[in-house]
């Protein structure tokens, strides 16, 4: 029986060669790196150490920890990074947060983790994961105008996806579709039209990196709230590390790149028609001023950010403005920028990149997993890691900056947390995830981040763990506008875009000093939620499912890895 198995293990790997041997050359352009896999077995975690939650303040700024146990301290022991957060429009004391929930930093073995506050952020509770022993990834959560909350999650050893809906604030969510009904693939990202007024209201639309599907195509729409997905289409160009928005209208934007220097705003108007095939209308080619990064010095097994899109839904002199940002490294560079682009005329044509991160240029600084958000108001929020106040160009603290003209100018950036090392706290995988996210309403932005403040003596580091804080404007001076202009050239399939004069700001270099480089713990109250959680799992693994298998529109070439 031995000899038997033996023979069998080594057909198997064989084989693996072989097929391995048979891919093409990567797509050019495209980055190489390594693949998600479905590798360490769930544990049994026995938690027999707890300390109190981080509660870390830096000047006005308050991060509070969000994976804590149910009595609201700090798990020892495990690691918790990549989240995303929601929040309910008609009642911002709840809010939930998704993350990729390690029980124990020893392993590999990941899970879709979540917490929920009703008091604005103060105080959190960790109920467990959305199922045990299953490996997932890559969480993607939002919200309706209602306040029911989505989390997107996907099941690493199929990259298929599934939909689950919270309508009490993220306190218990329920799965829409069935495992991997969702499609989608490796790095999938969605919106909800949140728009009362347009056609495709209440539809959900996703798109991820085709080359890594859960079966075919690169999009999907679901026109009933997350239950049923329709078979996956191509986007044009196969945009990756993206994101995308509705605007008033109905009109949906999808935001990627190739992974390097090319960026594309791709734009479709009749995905909100549930009578027809969503197709896509017009490519516009975006100048973001360099390209992206995977395996920077500060996260080296992950990126240095992806591609933000928002589409500002005011209704004032900005509405329906599409704006997109990234983390990219200058062309002859080092480090990153933050830098934003946007478009006035629905996506014809975009303007000049511009720098958000107002600290003297320095090839050797990183400024990374910028993120953006935009209020109902139209003020435009922006957070991302920086290194600007680092000797070592590797701790970073959070930064914040903030447009109230649609992006022309950008107010003086702003620290709101302490210096951490994201170097340590790795669970076997050496990132501390590939985003963070925040969410605007008309006086402040709530950011979801990932930072190794709590430290943990057995291992003699510190440990990744989820933290929000609540960034506002408050803290700085409304910036006056400098205009400049800027004619922006871009391409587009079916029309000609046209260049447009726009203003941009100048820069002005300001450098805040850390307060300190390591917070102070702090013991809080336990949190009122009485929810148990069940960070352990218990149970028995389930067996890994098959893929599904669909036949392929088109041939594609044999992709790079990447990382999830």
């Amino acid at each position: 029986m031995v000899s038997t198995t033996r023979f069998f293990i080594c057909l198997v790997l064989l084989s693996g060669l072989a097929t391995a041997s048979a891919q093409t050359s990567p797509p050019k352009g495209r980055m190489t790196e390594p693949l998600e896999k479905y590798e360490m077995p769930p544990m049994y975690i026995y938690r027999l150490e707890s300390s109190p939650r981080m509660v870390s303040q830096y000047d006005t700024f308050t991060s509070y920890q969000v994976n804590v146990d149910a009595n609201g301290n700090n798990i020892v022991g495990d690691a918790a990074n990549e989240p995303s957060i929601s929040v309910d429009p008609t009642n911002g004391n709840k809010m939930a947060i998704g993350w990729r929930q390690f029980n124990t930093w020893t392993s590999n073995f990941r899970q879709a983790g979540w917490g929920y506050t009703t008091d604005a952020g103060v105080h959190w509770t960790f109920p467990g994961v959305l199922q045990n022993n299953v490996f997932r990834s890559d969480p993607v959560t939002n919200s309706d105008e209602t306040g029911s909350f989505f989390y997107l999650s996907l099941l690493v050893n199929t990259y298929c996806g599934d939909i689950w809906r919270s309508v009490n604030g993220g306190q218990s969510w329920v799965e829409r579709s069935p495992d991997g009904g969702a499609h989608s693939g490796d790095k999938e990202w969605f919106t909800v039209d949140r728009t009362p007024a347009s056609m495709g209201h209440g539809f959900q639309y996703q798109f991820w990196t085709e080359f890594f599907a859960c079966d075919f195509g690169g999009f999907s729409r679901s026109t009933d709230g997350g239950v049923t997905w329709q078979s996956p289409i191509s986007i044009p160009n196969s945009p990756q590390w993206g994101t995308l928005d509705v605007a008033s209208n109905g009109y949906l934007f999808i935001g990627g790149g190739d992974s390097g220097s090319s960026f594309w705003c791709i734009r479709s108007t009749n995905a909100r028609n549930p009578a027809v095939t969503p197709t896509f209308d017009q490519i516009t080619t975006v100048n973001m001023g360099g390209s992206l990064v995977y395996g920077g010095t500060v996260n080296p097994g992950g990126l240095a950010g992806q591609i933000f899109l928002v589409v500002d839904r005011s209704g004032g002199s900005t509405n329906n403005n599409i704006y997109m940002l990234a983390s990219v490294r200058p062309f002859g560079g080092n480090g990153t920028n933050v830098m934003f682009s946007r478009s006035t005329n629905g996506g014809l044509s975009f303007s000049a990149p511009q720098r958000i991160n107002d600290d003297p240029v320095n090839p050797n600084k990183w400024h990374w997993l910028g993120t953006l958000s935009v209020a109902p108001n139209g003020r435009i929020d922006s957070v991302w890691f920086d290194t600007r106040n680092a000797a070592n160009n590797t701790d970073s603290q959070l930064f914040y900056s903030y447009s109230t003209d649609g992006g022309v100018t950008w107010s003086p950036n702003v620290a709101v947390s302490n210096s951490f090392n994201p170097l340590e706290g790795w669970p076997s995988q050496n990132k501390i995830g590939d985003y963070i996210t925040i969410v605007s309403d008309n006086t402040g932005g709530d950011v979801a981040y990932a930072a190794t403040y709590n430290f943990n003596p057995s291992r003699g580091q510190h440990e990744q763990d989820v933290y929000y804080v609540r960034v506002s404007p408050s803290g700085g001076a409304t910036p006056t506008p400098t205009a400049t202009a800027s004619p922006t050239a871009t391409a587009t399939a079916t029309s000609t875009a046209t260049a447009t004069a726009t203003a941009t700001s100048t820069a002005t270099a300001t450098t805040t000093p850390m307060a300190t480089a390591t917070p102070t713990v702090t013991p809080t109250a336990t949190p009122t939620a009485t929810l148990s959680p069940s960070a352990t799992p218990t149970g028995t693994p389930r067996v890994t499912p098959t893929p599904r298998t669909a036949p392929t529109p088109r041939i594609r070439p044999s992709p790079p890895p990447r990382p999830v």
